[in-house]
């Protein structure tokens, strides 16, 4: 079993007291296997940058527990953990070099210098970080981030500043890395079908709870799109989403074994499609596959803890 690169029990945040108390997470439970590309997705407001603020250990849970890289006090791993926040915080009065030497300074022994160096490529190196456009200051971030070589990466919608060919590049170099140096990787994104390329995992988060986990392939192909004559019967599949025109019904369902294909015709959703209905589904039963379930995987450890015995 590959160990955890985040583990939630029970998560929950809130911000404020009393009647202005605002609950970002509630209930959060899912398992997040080391050395994965995760998708964190959800609507404005989910709890996405606060369980990315979690797990880089700024803030303490509510309630609940988060494991990170095996501890359980994310602050005592942020040497193996690179976070870019959405406002990407960099020294203004810096230049490009200087931010650069100070990466190499405060991360002593892990710094790589050439992955640092080709992310950053283009940008001017006398030039400040004041200067620099949000595109810039996004591929300096995200050079910091590469350089410290980190075991765990955590970005929050890492690429909204930048030029699609920019985007691409870069999101190139994010996978190669992970690919290269089995590095987790946390991205959070509104572009869905970037994501879909890139990454193997998802989180689904809306109303802060965890709505979908899992392998992104195996969710996707958990569902159907099936289109019919409106009045067939569905059962035993939930529906997520379904719309009627004419005499015609189309549907995204949540498979409980062989789909009737006498009577439906039956395509494999996009994971864009598939998220999109989610989205407009709020009240869908969430779903988490066995690699993202706590429970399934603290079944698999006692079961080998008493094969060992």
């Amino acid at each position: 079993m590959t160990g955890a690169a985040i583990e939630a029990r029970g998560l929950a945040m809130t911000y404020g007291r009393g009647g202005g108390a605002r609950r970002a997470l509630e209930d959060c439970s899912f398992r997040l296997p080391a050395g994965r590309v995760c998708a964190l997705v959800g609507p404005n407001g989910a709890g996405k940058s606060t369980l990315l603020n979690l797990a880089a250990g700024l803030a303490r849970p509510s309630a609940g527990s988060l494991a990170v890289l095996g501890s359980e006090g994310p602050a005592d791993v942020r040497h193996r953990i690179a976070y870019v926040p959405q406002d990407k915080p960099l020294y203004p009065q810096l230049s490009v070099a200087d931010t650069l030497w100070a990466g190499s300074e405060l991360n002593p022994g892990r710094w790589d210098g050439e992955a640092a160096d080709r992310i950053a490529g283009p940008l001017p190196r006398k030039a400040r970080v004041s200067t620099l456009s949000g595109g810039q200051r996004t591929r300096l971030a995200l050079a910091l981030a590469l350089g410290k070589r980190p075991e765990l990466m955590l970005l929050d919608e890492p690429m909204a500043d930048l030029d699609p060919l920019a985007r691409h590049e870069l999101m190139g170099s994010l996978m190669a890395h992970a690919a290269d140096h089995g590095t987790t990787i946390v991205m959070s994104s509104h572009i869905l079908t970037e994501l879909e390329g890139a990454c193997d995992f998802l989180l689904f988060v809306d109303g802060g709870r965890v709505r979908l986990g899992g392998e992104a392939e195996d969710i996707v192909c958990a569902h159907a799109l099936v289109s019919g004559q409106a009045g067939h019967d569905l059962a035993p599949h939930t529906v997520v989403e379904s719309r009627t025109t004419g005499r015609q019904l189309t549907a995204l369902v949540r498979k409980e074994g062989p789909v009737d294909e006498s009577a439906w015709a039956v395509t494999e959703p996009s994971l864009e499609e598939l998220l999109l209905a989610h989205l407009r589904s709020p009240d869908a039963p969430p779903l988490l596959t066995p690699t993202a379930s706590v429970a399934a995987a603290g079944a698999l450890g006692t079961r080998e803890a008493v094969a060992s015995a």
